[in-house]
């Protein structure tokens, strides 16, 4: 009896403190994993997708360049979250490029749009950005405050420069959205690191249990990443902090090297060894694969200054137990997914 009280009590609390989130371009990995944790909370989660799909949240068609009915979702909504942008693991061809930047930039200037036609504004509209902005550097890590942006760096590929002329332009795209009544949090990102199949954490265990898992390079470059967990509450934290506007970087505050975070990474795995690749190597395999090395080989010594500073707690800081947890979690979903099947 006082069990079941107690559950009622829950349900009440999260009635009350339900939230509307809107997430246009939510449909992807990291939109995925934010809806999913929304939603399990209780809050009413939509997610604005090009390619609507069924999901336990409600999903609304928009194409990211016209306004249409998904606006109509703004309006009364408490959180607008966009992570539109057409994915980067490709090819930097001139199409591509065009795409690549057009998702992004044309998607915020809608979003801005929407959320300055309602008549009731969302409280806050958190936007995505990237890590990627930031220098490659190894002497000091980047933070909001002191970090590098990049662009400048001596015998940086055209590709890497690409990517921060992209980052700049979303970033001004956003910056330049009035919408009074509505604070804006630009979040730029790392790797969010889930077991998630498909994601960034699936595929590097999959070149450890093949043996091929070793240090990429030299494995000097510096990896920035965050867990899955720490990711959603992260963006928790800043919905609830009314104080914190403008650039917030989302990454865990212990960046390592290539070779380290490789190695960490075998450890969980129980993996032995892994064959390092050269850079020769990544070159030849990127053009096969259809991607650029610039994810494997820039070097993203990000910290996130200001969450630490307003007293964010991370519940997994260091690779080494967060890559613990991350495998026992993969295994668990494939352990699950057999029985299933």
């Amino acid at each position: 009896m006082i069990h079941e009280r107690n559950v009622r009590a829950r349900r009440v609390s999260r009635r009350e403190i339900a939230m509307k989130v809107v997430i246009p371009g939510g449909s992807g990995q990291v939109g995925t994993i934010l809806a999913r944790a929304l939603h399990h909370e209780g809050h009413d989660v939509v997610v604005l997708s090009r390619r609507p799909q069924p999901q336990p949240w409600r999903v609304v068609e928009w194409d990211g360049v016209s306004l249409g009915a998904w606006a109509n979702e703004l309006n009364g909504c408490d959180t607008v979250i966009n992570l539109a942008g057409r994915s980067v693991n490709c090819r930097y061809s001139a199409a591509n490029r065009k795409e690549i930047l057009e998702s992004r930039v044309m998607s915020t200037r809608l979003v801005g749009q929407a959320i300055a036609a309602t008549a009731r504004k969302p409280s806050v509209w958190l936007q995505a950005s990237t890590a990627t902005i930031y220098s490659h550097r190894y002497d000091a890590p980047n933070d909001e405050a002191s970090g590098l942006i990049g662009g400048a760096e001596p015998f940086a590929p055209s590709t890497w420069r690409f990517s921060i002329d992209v980052a700049r332009a979303w970033e001004a795209a956003f910056d330049a959205a009035v919408v009074p009544g509505t604070r804006k949090v630009a979040l730029r990102s790392a790797i969010t690191m889930s077991p998630d199949r498909g994601g960034a954490f699936d595929t590097l265990l999959g070149l450890v249990r093949l043996g091929v898992g070793g240090s990429a390079g030299d494995g000097r470059q510096f990896v920035s990443w965050i867990h899955d967990e720490d990711f959603v509450a992260a963006v928790r934290w800043l919905v609830a902090r009314g104080d914190v506007e403008g650039v917030v970087n989302i990454a865990s505050p212990n960046p390592l090297p290539n070779a380290e975070f490789m190695r960490a990474l075998r450890q969980a795995a129980g993996q032995p060894f892994g064959l390092p690749a050269s850079r020769l190597m990544l070159e030849t395999g990127a053009v096969f694969l259809r991607t650029e090395t610039e994810l494997i080989l820039k070097s993203r010594r990000v910290v996130p200054g200001r969450l630490l500073a307003l007293g964010f707690a991370f519940k997994h800081p260091l690779w080494r137990d967060a890559a613990d947890d991350l495998y026992r979690r993969w295994l668990r979903a494939r352990h699950r997914q057999a029985r299933v099947a």
